[in-house]
């Protein structure tokens, strides 16, 4: 009844970090071009930070999907493993049946064998880790042993970090400067800016199925920024609680009032710009039940 009523096909404002919906503007097309130049240039550690709710998920799973067939990748979404986890992990990834019992030297000997095995293909072999802060150091220390693989003329393997700013303060401690040193490229991902948002909005809803009919109004816009500081996890949460307001008085734009009561509904919005009457709660609550 929801698509229906916005004539979309799949919901706008989802969550998933679905790459069909990935916004090239700003800061994410920006960092999207740095994470493929650096790999193109065969750079070996890469790091994207940036807050919460951010992109930075969908933005690893936008670069998996475009690397082409001269890349081998390798992805780690839950990095808080033991050295001999991620040593598993990783020669999982690159389809090795490792045997911890013969110990960890035996098991890096084995993933160099593939990883020059690879190289002699032709192939680049790119590690993407998720949620990097998360890390022991412990076991970044094996990452970065890992990436001490490397023949006269290129690097074996290609790792790009993708973490909270807590990754930096990690980054900053004496015990594993060798791995800092060794990061080249570097990104910040930033909220979206204000002029940025409404491009957002009306991309999502057309990738969506969206024919112009639904849309957010310049006021709409306006307060859905400020209530969200441009954090897209935000943003999305805000938007739907926002269309989920409109289906239910039967309407199709969504106004200042809608996001008015999708921002004091939500934890983490930006709250205190206005009072809520009680009567749009109510509405709220019902749109959903």
């Amino acid at each position: 009844m929801y698509l229906e009523h916005f004539g979309l096909r799949e919901m706008p404002f989802s969550l998933t970090p679905d790459t069909t919906f990935f916004f090239g503007y700003g800061h994410y097309i920006d960092a999207f071009n740095t994470l493929t130049v650096a790999l193109q240039n065969g750079e070996g550690f890469i790091k994207v930070t940036g807050e919460v709710g951010t992109g930075k998920t969908l933005l690893c799973r936008k670069l998996l999907n475009s690397l082409g067939d001269d890349y081998v990748t390798a992805y780690i979404p839950t990095p808080y493993l033991s050295p001999t986890a991620l040593i598993l992990a990783f020669g999982d990834e690159l389809g090795l049946d490792i045997d911890v019992s013969a110990g960890t030297h035996r098991a890096l000997k084995q993933i160099t064998e593939r990883l020059i095995e690879l190289c002699g293909s032709m192939k680049k072999v790119v590690l993407c880790i998720d949620e990097a802060q998360a890390m022991p150091l412990q076991t970044l220390e094996t990452l970065r042993l890992i990436t001490n693989l490397e023949t006269e003329k290129r690097k074996l393997l290609h790792v790009v970090l993708f973490g909270q700013p807590e990754l930096d303060e990690m980054l900053k401690r004496t015990s594993i400067r060798q791995l800092r040193q060794r990061i080249t490229f570097s990104y910040t991902l930033q909220p979206i800016d204000r002029h940025g948002l409404d491009s957002y909005l009306k991309h999502r809803l057309l990738v969506a199925g969206g024919n112009g009919e639904v849309g957010f109004d310049a006021s709409a816009v306006k307060l859905l920024h400020r209530g969200s500081g441009g954090v897209p996890r935000l943003v999305n949460i805000l938007a739907h609680k926002a269309l989920l307001l409109g289906f239910g008085q039967g309407i199709k734009a969504i106004s200042e009032e809608q996001v008015r009561a999708a921002i004091h509904d939500t934890e983490g919005a930006v709250k205190g710009l206005f009072e809520i009457l009680p009567s749009w709660r109510s509405a709220l609550a019902g749109s959903r039940g």
